[in-house]
């Protein structure tokens, strides 16, 4: 049996693409919410977790349940966009992060509330370049992305 190398319709009706996933993203300034949320979370879920913090002292454990993978980000190991040798600004590894999973993995016709559950928990700068780009770019409806209405981004539901 070959591997399927492209991610086309065919490969979105797989048995890994009809379950709910969650996409849930958080920083050094959300980890209780994060594990608040997590805490609710059926056993049974599948989904990624990414959390951006200020460098390697901030990464510790999160309980989440046993197909979901956590991604921790250490910003201090980063770099800033290419080209300015500026280091990592906050919001930006979790950014990059999350837009290219989701350019991976989302499928066009799967973007909705019932495919894939999103929590955006993160700072607002990361926050609104991964709501934009699932909105915009992977089409999403802004009424399947959860933020903090803090940020604003429920006017754009």
């Amino acid at each position: 049996m070959t591997a399927r190398t492209t991610h086309d319709s065919s490969a979105c009706r797989t048995s890994k693409h009809v379950r709910v996933q969650h996409l849930i993203t958080a920083d050094e300034h959300s980890l209780a919410e994060l594990e608040a949320l997590v805490a609710t979370l059926p056993l049974c879920s599948t989904g990624r977790v990414f959390i951006e913090v200020p460098d390697a002292s901030w990464i510790g454990h999160v309980s989440v349940p046993a197909r979901m993978i956590v991604t921790w980000l250490d910003r201090s190991r980063r770099s800033g966009d290419p080209g300015t040798g500026r280091s990592c600004a906050p919001g930006r590894a979790l950014a990059r992060a999350v837009t290219a999973w989701a350019d991976e993995m989302l499928c066009d016709e799967h973007t909705s509330d019932e495919a894939t559950r999103v929590y955006l928990l993160g700072g607002y700068l990361g926050t609104a370049d991964i709501f934009d780009h699932l909105t915009g770019v992977r089409r999403m409806d802004a009424a399947a992305i959860h933020t903090p209405e803090r940020f604003g981004l429920v006017a754009a539901r």
